[in-house]
């Protein structure tokens, strides 16, 4: 060092730009040399200077990095990996008060006595430092900097209400990565840094804290060591920690070193605590925020000046002690600790046979314990290594690459890559060694890719486990006060800035499942925003839609194509139902009354259109007096009512009323009166749910398929859910109304007093097989007598000009009696067909059955007690037949005598198993749960 070469202390809290002058200084000179004491401070001091004067006089030497351009300028380094041999004109040593840091104080102490550079040094560090650096270094200057911003206690706060630009300090890697799982379930995410992260990784994931993608960085202590993160708050989960050797309280100068990263530049920063961290006592706090501490009265000492004639010599030197009261011989540290365990072994001793010897395996013990394992694994290391440098003068390439290969790979967990992290860092170590290995630089290069490969790949896995990247999107650009931009696409999902988030069911956002309850809320609230506009667009679509992408559910409901938009609400009014909308409340009363408009115009219009003839009949101000009271009554059953329920107001009509009635479609049947058109599928369908509706059901009857014309009856079920269908229960079997009447019309032609049989128009209309035609009949109060006798051979007519052909008598019957429950399948039936018109056997006999009207009085305890006329009552005086009279057309007189009374004995009907093909079997269900 020249005799005018300037040596500088600038000392001062955090915050001060000392690393940013120090810089500054060295670039004003021709060489410069900086240490530093994080790996990653150093590459971002790296970054920095190459940003301003290029890559290529810019050199990085760490223990595991090292770039070296031919014609480099300046070195930014580790403080122990500084080349002090080649006399740089700027020598700069940052964090100087690590002097007293019981691991590494001794290479800081050693820097602080003997670092000098050819025209200026400087020492940057805490202002503690002063005496020390006074008293041991001569002719030093001191450049005293203030805190450009000001840092002051918040006190403690929970997780949950942690500012936004706060990190959050814990002091292990569970502690870390468990605060770090609280912050993304409420908070979206956050970054998390760590010292024993590779520069790669921690980059990645500082880029991800500085950018915005995540408001909340979770660290350990090494953001205290000059990291420059835009951070407004520091909170401790702890204010205790392991040194390595014992648990122990963090002095105040060390809490202030890591609560000084918060405030950057001149924006005021805060610190506090979280989770189970005591709050600070008064004097700790009031140290820290006027930055006054104790001054170091000790330095870390190691003897550098070591003797390697032996040895004996060897460990002596490192055990050297020093008379200077400003410094302390340091402790044992890993390098000595591996030293002491080696020379102990025989193999080891056999090979120091020279200085050089002890030399090289002073230098092989230097090689950190970067996995942490155990002393003896590690010094086991130690010793192969030192084994292939003695021998072969150069480790083996293929062990050195079989270690590598079982390193280089990407898959398993956050806790599988750290470790492999930790072990690829002993080898880039070995890599980095001058004459070490061969092909230096081949060795360099592979171990480098495996770290980068290991380094992504451990920031993908923190960022999938730690990042909640939707939520923490939106909140970004919540915060940016951007304009977010939501899209739905056909199958409903939402994306807001290209991330899902859930899917929009017509007006209600179900939110994507895979959320926890806080990740739920905070997404929900993140994506609102971008909703609401997506919701006034959706409900303009929504109003011009044709009424043909909406339809009503048999339950109830309202639907928008495949969405339920919204359910029918019981009026005064059967055929008035009211709307309630499925609208979200975050959408907003505009759109929730606009959907709910929308859906009033469909039903009014869908039930205009249904029941037109019945709305027309009800607005027709010609009919007065009896005939406009059946047709409000006809009205309110919605165009299907039992006769008997109106028989008298029937009875009273005359033929002007019932003729001005029969031009609204009214149809006066021998059961049922109703309108033909309203008995349709569609009107049909409507009818049960604006009267179950209307009736408060909990369980609406289904319609049932079109089509059919009977159904199965289940006495459980009421007799007027079927009537509310178009039905008319009738034994075993419902059959609908149309049928019934025409069927009616069918018997009013038979001698029900002596008795008549089955024709092939009857089996048609009703679609029964003879059995269940006979159980129907007697459901509508017919008595059927079963009976046997030998078929008729049918007689088969000869064709035209064939007199050849044999002639056989004709078959009686049709097809339409072939009982439809044998299962045969239509070649099988027509095989018995084509076997009957064979001459029969003597004994074969035919079924018939003989019906006579004769009704029994059957108990039904969702019908009257009183019987009406034409269900189970005795023939009215004057009856052909003693049937129930028809609708007053001419044709219907009896011959008053009475039917004979089917003399058999009533039996109780066998409980039925619900059909579930049955439309009312929901319905059953449910009247049976309430029983």
């Amino acid at each position: 060092m020249r005799a005018n070469a300037r040596v500088v202390a600038v000392l001062g809290p955090t915050n001060t730009g000392k690393t940013h002058y120090a810089i500054e200084r060295m670039l004003g000179h021709r060489t410069g040399v900086i240490g530093l004491p994080l790996r990653l401070l150093a590459r971002e001091v790296y970054d920095r200077i190459v940003a301003l004067r290029g890559p290529d006089c810019v050199a990085l030497v760490t223990g595991e990095e090292r770039i070296v351009p031919d014609r480099t300028q300046y070195w930014v380094c580790t403080v122990e990996a500084m080349p002090l041999e080649i006399g740089a004109d700027f020598v700069a040593i940052d964090e100087i008060q690590l002097c007293a840091d019981p691991d590494r104080g001794h290479v800081f102490t050693e820097r602080l006595l003997h670092a000098r550079g050819l025209h200026e040094t400087l020492f940057m560090g805490s202002d503690t430092m002063r005496s020390a650096i006074a008293a041991m270094v001569p002719g030093v200057q001191f450049n005293r900097r203030e805190r450009m911003s000001k840092l002051s206690y918040t006190g403690s706060k929970k997780l949950s209400r942690m500012p936004a630009r706060s990190a959050i300090v814990g002091f292990s890697v569970e502690n870390v990565y468990a605060i770090a799982e609280l912050i993304r379930r409420q908070k979206g995410g956050c970054a998390v840094v760590m010292g024993a992260l590779s520069p790669r990784t921690r980059n990645a994931q500082v880029e991800l804290y500085q950018n915005g993608d995540v408001d909340y960085l979770v660290a350990t202590d090494a953001i205290g060591m000059g990291l420059n993160l835009d951070i407004k708050h520091v909170a401790f989960s702890a204010t205790r920690k392991f040194d390595g050797r014992r648990m122990r309280m963090l002095n105040p100068d060390e809490l202030a070193q890591i609560a000084g990263r918060a405030g950057r530049y001149q924006n005021d920063g805060s610190f506090g605590v979280t989770g189970e961290a005591r709050p600070l006592e008064d004097e700790v706090i009031e140290a820290i925020e006027t930055h006054k501490f104790l001054p170091v009265r000790k330095l870390q000492w190691r003897n550098a000046k070591l003797e390697f004639g032996s040895p004996k010599r060897l460990l002596e030197s490192l055990e050297h002690h020093t008379n200077n009261d400003w410094l302390t011989r340091a402790r044992d540290a890993d390098d000595v600790v591996a030293l002491k365990s080696l020379l102990v072994l025989p193999e080891v001793q056999d090979r120091l046979r020279d200085p050089r010897d002890l030399r090289l395996l002073w230098d092989v013990c230097r090689i950190p314990d970067f996995r942490g394992i155990s002393p003896t694994e590690h010094a086991g290391l130690l010793g192969r290594v030192f084994e292939f440098l003695h021998g072969a003068g150069r480790i083996d390439p293929d062990w050195l690459a079989r270690n590598i290969k079982r390193i280089d790979r990407t898959e398993g967990d956050i806790d599988a890559l750290s470790k492999r992290l930790a072990y690829i860092r002993t080898w880039t170590y070995i890599a980095q060694r001058k004459a070490w290995v061969d092909d230096e630089k081949h060795w360099r290069e592979a171990t480098r890719a495996v770290e980068d490969r290991l380094s992504d790949a451990l920031h993908t896995r923190l960022t999938q486990r730690f990042v909640d990247r939707r939520t923490s999107v939106l909140l970004r650009r919540l915060k940016q006060k951007e304009s977010l931009v939501a899209d739905v696409n056909d199958k409903g999902e939402v994306t807001v800035e290209g991330e899902l988030i859930g899917r929009l069911e017509g007006f209600r956002f179900r939110q994507d499942k895979t959320a926890s309850p806080d990740e739920a809320k905070t997404l929900r609230q993140a994506s609102i925003a971008a909703l609401v506009p997506l919701f006034h667009l959706r409900a303009d679509t929504f109003y011009n839609a044709p009424d043909t992408e909406f339809e009503f559910t048999e339950q109830g409901g309202l639907m928008w194509g495949t969405s339920a938009v919204g359910k029918l609400v019981r009026s005064e009014d059967a055929m008035r139902p009211q709307v309630e909308a499925f609208v979200d409340d975050e959408a907003g009363h505009d759109v929730a009354e606009k959907v709910r408009r929308r859906l009033q115009h469909f039903i009014d219009r869908k039930i205009a259109a249904l029941f037109e003839p019945l709305l027309n009949m009800s607005r027709d101000e010609t009919l007065s007096g009896l005939a406009r009271g059946v047709a409000f009554q006809l009205v309110e059953a919605m165009g299907v009512i039992p006769r008997a329920q109106i028989a008298n107001d029937i009875k009273a009509l005359d033929q002007d009323a019932r003729g001005m009635l029969r031009k609204h479609g009214v149809r006066f049947g021998q059961f049922t009166i109703f309108m033909p058109l309203l008995l349709k599928p569609a009107p049909t369908r409507l009818r049960l749910v604006l009267r179950s509706l209307h009736e408060g059901l909990d369980e609406f009857p289904e319609s049932p398929p079109p089509g059919l014309v009977t159904i199965p009856h289940i006495t459980e079920v009421p007799s007027a859910h079927y009537t509310m269908a178009g039905y008319h229960p009738a034994g075993a079997r419902a059959i609908r109304i149309d049928m019934l009447e025409r069927l009616a019309d069918l018997l009013r032609a038979c001698d029900s007093r002596v008795g008549f049989e089955a024709t092939p128009d009857m089996l048609s209309i009703t679609g029964t097989t003879l059995e269940q035609f006979a159980d129907l009949m007697q459901g509508l109060g017919y008595a059927a007598e079963k009976g046997e006798r030998e078929k008729v051979k049918p007689v088969v007519e000869s064709p035209a000009g064939d007199p050849e052909a044999p002639e056989t008598p004709a078959t009686e019957g049709t097809p339409a009696e072939i009982p439809a429950d044998t299962g045969d399948t239509p070649a099988e039936a027509s095989a018995d067909v084509s076997e009957a018109a064979q001459p029969a056997e003597a004994d074969a006999l035919e079924v018939f059955y003989t019906f006579t009207w004769a009704p029994r009085p059957r108990r039904d305890t969702n019908r009257p007690a009183r019987k009406p006329e034409g269900e189970g009552r005795g023939p009215r005086k004057g009856a052909k037949g003693g049937k129930p009279k028809g609708d007053g057309r001419k044709g219907a007189k009896g011959d008053g005598r009475k039917p004979e009374r089917d003399k058999r004995p009533a039996q109780a009907p066998k409980p039925q198993r619900i059909d579930p093909d049955n439309p009312f079997a929901a319905a059953l269900a449910g009247f049976k749960a309430k029983d």
